[in-house]
C-alpha cells in the first residue's frame, strides 16, 4: 500500500513539469549544476537531482535557491550542534537551568512564553534586513556568488581545493538539514535527551 502511494506521488509529478512548445534548440543549454559546485551525491559520485525541473523552469531564482540551501544548511548544522550541546552545558541564568528547562525539547514552548525567544525573532530579523537582502540583492546584480560573504581568510588558494570545501559544506549542510529534523523528532517522541533512544 506504502509502495503504490509512493509510486502515485512521484509519478503524478510529471503532472507539473512545464509541457515542451516548440522543437529543442541543437545548441547545448547550459543546466544549472554545470554552473553551481555540489552536484555531487554523499558518496562523492555525480548527481543532477531535480525531478520537478525547478532551477531550470524558474532560472531567475537559481542564485536564490542557493543561497537559501546554503543558509538553511549553515543554521541547520548550527543547530545540531546547540541541540545536542544544550543536553550537556547551559547558559548562566535561571531561565535556562537545567531545573526550568529539563529537556531541550521544551526550551521552545518555556521560551517563547517567558520572552527571550522574541529577542531572537528580533535579531534574526534585523540580520536579514540588513545582511541578507544587500547580499541578495549583490548576488542577483552578479557582484557576488551566492552565500559567499567574502570570510575566505583560512580557504585554499587552489580552486580545486576551495570548490571541494565549497562541496564540503553543502553535503555537510544536507546532512545536517536532515539531522535536525530527526533529533528533534526522535527527542519529542521518546522524550529522552542525547542520544535520543
Amino acid at each position: 500500500m506504502k509502495t503504490a502511494i509512493l509510486a502515485a506521488l512521484v509519478t503524478s509529478a510529471a503532472a507539473f513539469a512545464p509541457a515542451q512548445t516548440g522543437k529543442a534548440s541543437s545548441a547545448l543549454q547550459e543546466s544549472v549544476f554545470d554552473n553551481y559546485v555540489g552536484a555531487v551525491d554523499f558518496r562523492g559520485k555525480e548527481m543532477k537531482w531535480d525531478p520537478l525541473n525547478l532551477s531550470e523552469t524558474y532560472s531567475p531564482f537559481q542564485g536564490f535557491f542557493r543561497e537559501a540551501e546554503l543558509r538553511h544548511g549553515r543554521t541547520a548544522m548550527l543547530a545540531v550542534v546547540g541541540f545536542i550541546a544544550t543536553d550537556f552545558v547551559r547558559i548562566p541564568g535561571e531561565a535556562y537551568s537545567f531545573e526550568t528547562i529539563s529537556k531541550t525539547a521544551d526550551a521552545h514552548d518555556l521560551l517563547f512564553a517567558s520572552g527571550p525567544m522574541y529577542n531572537l525573532l528580533f535579531w534574526i530579523g534585523l540580520f536579514d534586513l540588513v545582511i541578507t537582502a544587500p547580499a541578495i540583492q549583490a548576488m542577483n546584480n552578479g557582484d557576488r556568488e551566492a552565500g559567499d560573504f567574502g570570510w575566505t581568510k583560512f580557504a585554499p588558494t587552489d580552486k580545486a581545493k576551495f570548490d571541494k570545501k565549497r562541496e564540503s559544506e553543502l553535503m555537510n549542510g544536507r546532512l545536517a538539514m536532515m539531522a535536525v529534523g530527526g533529533i528533534a523528532t526522535q527527542s519529542i517522541i521518546t522524550g529522552h535527551g542525547f542520544p535520543y533512544v
